[in-house]
């Protein structure tokens, strides 16, 4: 093995970090607006839901007000659902606005009538000022599907939203114009899942 270097051949280390954390604090020193951000987690990964609850529980840990409105989604029984519904009910309100996808519920014009109602109670948490922070999950696959109108709901997230609300919208194929309307956009990237070795989905992995 070859021979470390010698004391005064070494990177001085200190001075280095020293030198990144200047520059990281002049870089950070012009990030000064704050806003209520529209954010989309999409792609055909898992984590989408996962990640966007992850955020309502900072919310609650904050003390912030929020709200989960879930399209598409039956009523199972998850995990996120009971420890929001059963401790943080006084922060966080959960609506759980479906009963699964087209080919369970085979009644196509019920599945829109549940998404339109989805959303009308999303407008109205979204204008509630004591509300900081939404999630609309599987929003992504009711516009899809045309459960919803995209101008629509594009309409009232640029006019409607208070500028201080985070927007949170998730589900696969999300719509390139609410992608380019959005402030922060995550694709989940599919490498490999359990499921196509036969595994089914797992309480404290998938719900």
């Amino acid at each position: 093995m070859p021979n470390p270097p010698a004391d005064d051949a070494r990177p001085d280390h200190a001075a280095k970090m020293a030198k990144k954390a200047a520059a990281r604090d002049k870089i950070m020193a012009t990030k000064t607006e704050e806003k209520g951000l529209i954010i989309v987690h999409t792609g055909k990964g898992k984590g989408k839901s996962s990640a966007a609850f992850t955020m309502i529980f900072r919310c609650i840990a904050h003390g912030m007000g929020c709200a989960v409105v879930q399209f598409i989604k039956g009523g199972m029984d998850t995990g996120e659902r009971r420890l929001i519904e059963d401790r943080f009910g006084d922060l966080c309100q959960f609506h759980t606005m479906g009963e699964g996808f087209t080919w369970i519920t085979q009644d196509k014009a019920r599945d829109m009538a549940m998404a339109e109602a989805g959303w009308d109670t999303a407008k109205r948490l979204i204008r509630d000022p004591a509300v900081r922070m939404v999630l609309l999950d599987e929003i992504n696959v009711a516009l899809r599907y045309g459960y919803l109108d995209l101008d629509a709901v594009l309409a009232f997230l640029a006019h409607d939203k208070p500028a201080d609300t985070h927007v949170v919208l998730t589900g696969r194929n999300a719509a390139d114009a609410l992608i380019e309307a959005a402030d922060l956009v995550t694709e989940m990237t599919l490498v490999k899942h359990p499921f196509r070795a036969g595994v089914k989905a797992q309480p404290g992995v998938e719900f």
